[in-house]
């Protein structure tokens, strides 16, 4: 009873810091709803502090690459005037040029072309469970899947999903942040192209931790479990992980799951004992998913008492006595 009592503690306690939920093939469709129908536009818009190169044809005391500076603006030699370049794009840059030297008498046709030769505006951050989190200045183009690549490669501890925010055209000329998510298996698979996306410059790029399975009651060592991305997770791995099961266990173990858009509790009954044996076939296992193993005797405690007693809370206090009931 006091290995039952010590492993519904440990439970309650490591369930009140939040995890991210283990996506599993039969929530794929949900998580896939996530990313786009195709790749993203690109959208290069010039900003402070970025390199340009500027070509002017037949005239090369105008090619030449200048900085943006802090106002936004360029400046070119035999121009009196500054030019606006931030929020421009090539094209547009490309004809505000050209008018700065048709109106300062430079040029009568001038043919101007520019490139974005270094960025320094719109960095792409790479944060969370990779190995080398990494803040990028691109020029150019870049994926996704080029900007993991960047920051090292997933981590041991990446979850299903990588958090992606950029800032979008919100109302009255305001910026909004825009919060997607993309599959980690869709991307790293190829399955899914669109998973892939194209980033713009300005990103924050976080891939999510995996999730934990809590395994409490009649295990040599109960508490809860990391689970990784790519791995099969199972009541086997499981109770093999947590030192096996107790002389004391109950041939029959539940499995505690809360499905996305159900706020209520499946209990799931398994042949704990047969599973071990190789006589019942392995389940397996999902982020937060609490699996008991009861003992024998089927001895109970008065867990309402422990969760006063050591200020769990009412709500998983209320939750441990509905497991246990």
């Amino acid at each position: 009873m006091r290995c039952f009592a010590i492993s519904l503690l440990a439970f309650a306690i490591a369930s009140s810091t939040p995890a991210q939920p283990q996506a599993d093939s039969s929530h794929a469709s949900a998580l896939s709803a996530a990313v786009s129908d195709g790749p993203h536009p690109i959208r290069e818009q010039f900003g402070s502090e970025d390199a340009i190169g500027i070509s002017v044809y037949d005239s090369p005391e105008l090619t030449r690459t200048v900085r943006v500076d802090a106002d936004g603006d360029i400046r070119l030699p035999m121009v009196k005037q500054h030019i606006h370049a931030s929020g421009l794009t090539p094209d547009e840059l490309e004809s505000a040029i050209a008018a700065a030297l048709v109106d300062e008498k430079v040029l009568v046709a001038p043919i101007v072309s520019v490139t974005l030769v270094e960025s320094h505006s719109k960095p792409i951050t790479i944060i969370g469970a990779v190995r080398n989190p990494v803040t990028l200045q691109v020029a150019g183009t870049m994926t996704l899947l080029e900007a993991i690549v960047k920051a090292g490669g997933l981590s041991d501890n990446a979850g299903t999903e990588i958090e992606i925010s950029r800032p979008t055209p919100g109302v009255n000329d305001t910026q909004a942040l825009l919060t997607e998510r993309i599959p980690v298996r869709s991307l790293m698979d190829g399955s899914d192209p669109a998973a892939n996306i194209k980033l713009e410059g300005g990103e924050n790029i976080r891939v999510l931790q995996g999730g934990r399975i809590f395994i409490v009651g009649n295990v040599k060592r109960p508490g809860p479990l990391q689970i990784t991305e790519g791995s099969d997770n199972s009541v086997l791995k499981a109770i093999t992980l947590a030192g096996g099961l107790d002389s004391f266990s109950s041939s029959k173990a539940y499995i505690y799951r809360v499905e996305p858009g159900n706020a209520s509790t499946n209990r799931i009954p398994i042949e704990i004992k047969k599973i071990m044996v190789f006589k019942a076939p392995d389940v397996p296992l999902y982020g937060n998913d609490m699996l008991y193993v009861p003992s024998a005797t089927g001895q109970r405690i008065s867990v309402k008492a422990l969760g006063m007693t050591m200020g769990i809370g009412l709500a998983i206090a209320g939750l441990l006595l509905y497991l246990v009931h």
